[in-house]
């Protein structure tokens, strides 16, 4: 008996080999984390990516769509006890490939910004060549070390419900975050690749800033 399991936004097919051993195959990536097994494989293309693929979205939806899971994320991190910020990877298709919060407080990394892990993360998961096709949305405005690992990634296009310069308004001089002033716009200027950038998305702006309320108090 095989079994569907999504975990940290992907789905994988368990299967039992005998009490103590299992396949693990991560379904949107076709490939077999442990022991290789042709009948297994053959299994997974004929009878779960059919199942898989009508479940996925197929079509792209708005900007709006997106930032607003994004923000969902985002107060996930601010429940979590870290910063509120959110990011998503989105593939050419409108599908959402990862979702990431801020992680820089409970993990005590530094580069812990929600859009610099999810920039790594997808460089580890996803080609440079694929990654340029996709687009990252969040809901604030990348700063200048997150604009930089969204270019090393290759990701082709960023997405962002409020400005920089907006969330230094919220956060003032609050040394848990000494907000930049600098348009990742012009970061991207600065560099060797034609990087899209749509943002601030006037619809989302107040529920992206919403979230900050209170916090840096």
């Amino acid at each position: 008996m095989a079994v569907l399991k999504a975990v940290s936004g992907q789905l994988f097919l368990y299967k039992k080999i005998d009490k103590t051993k299992y396949f693990v195959i991560n379904v949107e990536k076709n490939y077999i984390h442990e022991r290789k097994s042709v009948i297994l494989y053959s299994y997974i293309q004929k009878k779960v990516l059919p199942l898989f693929s009508r479940r996925r979205i197929m079509s792209y939806q708005s900007h709006e769509y997106y930032l607003r899971r994004a923000i969902e994320v985002s107060k996930e991190a601010r429940a979590a006890g870290n910063t509120p910020f959110g990011a998503l990877l989105v593939d050419k298709e409108g599908n959402i490939l990862m979702e990431q919060p801020n992680i820089e407080i409970t993990e005590k990394i530094c580069t812990g910004h929600a859009e610099a892990t999810l920039a790594a993360r997808a460089s580890h998961e996803y080609s440079r060549e694929f990654l340029w096709d996709c687009t990252l949305y969040t809901t604030a405005e990348p700063c200048a070390m997150c604009a930089g690992a969204i270019y090393w990634a290759n990701i082709g296009r960023v997405v962002y419900g409020m400005t920089e310069r907006r969330l230094l308004e919220l956060t003032g001089s609050n040394e848990q975050n000494p907000t930049f002033d600098l348009p990742c716009r012009e970061v991207f200027a600065r560099g060797q690749k034609d990087i899209q950038v749509v943002g601030p998305v006037k619809e989302v702006e107040v529920e992206a800033a919403k979230v900050h309320e209170g916090f840096w108090d």
